[in-house]
C-alpha cells in the first residue's frame, strides 16, 4: 500500500461519497439532456441506477440476513468504489467529448484511476475488505464503460467543454465534504424488511461458527448395527 498520511487517505475516500458523486451524476445527466438527448441522459441514469441496485441488494442481504462470503470477507459491494469508478470516467468523457478520441480515452482512464484510488482508500481505512472494494470498482467501471461505448460516437460539437468542466469542478469543490447517511438508510430498510432488531455485524459474522448438526453417516459399521424389532420379525 502507498505510504500516505492518513488525512490524505480520508480526502481520497471522500471523493467516492454519495454527497459528491450523486450530484455529479445528475449534472452529467443534465448536460446530456441539454446538449444531446434525453434518451442518452436516461441511459446514463439507468446504468448508474442498476449499479446502485447491485450495491443496495448486497448490503441489504448482509445487514438483514447475514448473507455474505466468509472466505472472501465479503459483506456487500463497496458503494464508494462503485460510485467513483462509475461517475468520474463518464464526467471526464463528457468534458473531453470535443477532443480527439485518444485524449478522450485518456480522460476515461484517468477517471477509472481515480475510482480505483477511492477503492484502495476504503481498504486502507478498513471501511471495506479487498473483495468488497474490487467488486465495487468492477461494477462501477462496467456501468461507466458501457455508457462510454454507447455515447462514444455522439456529435462532439454540441457541448462546449469549458462550461461542462467548470460546472463539474464547482460541484466537486462545493460538495466535497457533504455527508449523506446512506449506510444508515440501508440499515434501516434491512431491519424493516427482515424483521430483525439488530443488523448483522462483520466481526460477529466472521467469528460465528457453523452451528448446523453434522450430517448422519451414510452407513454404520456392522459391529454397531442393532436390528430393530421390525427387522427381527
Amino acid at each position: 500500500m502507498p505510504d500516505l498520511p492518513i488525512h490524505l487517505w480520508y480526502s481520497i475516500t471522500s471523493l467516492g461519497g454519495a454527497g459528491l458523486t450523486l450530484p455529479l451524476a445528475l449534472a452529467i445527466a443534465l448536460w446530456l439532456s441539454v446538449g444531446y438527448s434525453w434518451r442518452l441522459a436516461a441511459c446514463w441514469l439507468a446504468l448508474l441506477g442498476a449499479a446502485i441496485g447491485v450495491v443496495t441488494v448486497t448490503k441489504l442481504a448482509f445487514l438483514g440476513w447475514g448473507v455474505g462470503v466468509r472466505e472472501l470477507d465479503f459483506t456487500g459491494v463497496s458503494g464508494h468504489s462503485m460510485l467513483s469508478t462509475a461517475v468520474y470516467p463518464v464526467a471526464m468523457f463528457l468534458m473531453l467529448l470535443p477532443a480527439r478520441p485518444a485524449i478522450r480515452l485518456l480522460g476515461v482512464l484517468a477517471g477509472l484511476a481515480a475510482g480505483i484510488a477511492v477503492g484502495l482508500s476504503r481498504v486502507v481505512l478498513s471501511a471495506h475488505s479487498p473483495s468488497e472494494a474490487v467488486t465495487g470498482c468492477l461494477v462501477g467501471a462496467l456501468a461507466a464503460l458501457v455508457f462510454v461505448r454507447i455515447a462514444w460516437n455522439a456529435e462532439p460539437g454540441r457541448l462546449s467543454a469549458m462550461p461542462v468542466a467548470v460546472s463539474m469542478m464547482v460541484l466537486a469543490v462545493a460538495m466535497h465534504d457533504v455527508h449523506v447517511p446512506t449506510q444508515r438508510w440501508v440499515t434501516h430498510i434491512a431491519l424493516k424488511v427482515s424483521g430483525h432488531d439488530r443488523p448483522f455485524i462483520r466481526a460477529k459474522w466472521k467469528a460465528a461458527r457453523d452451528l448446523h448438526p453434522a450430517a448422519a453417516p451414510l452407513s454404520q459399521p456392522l459391529d454397531t448395527f442393532k436390528p430393530s424389532r421390525a427387522s427381527q420379525i
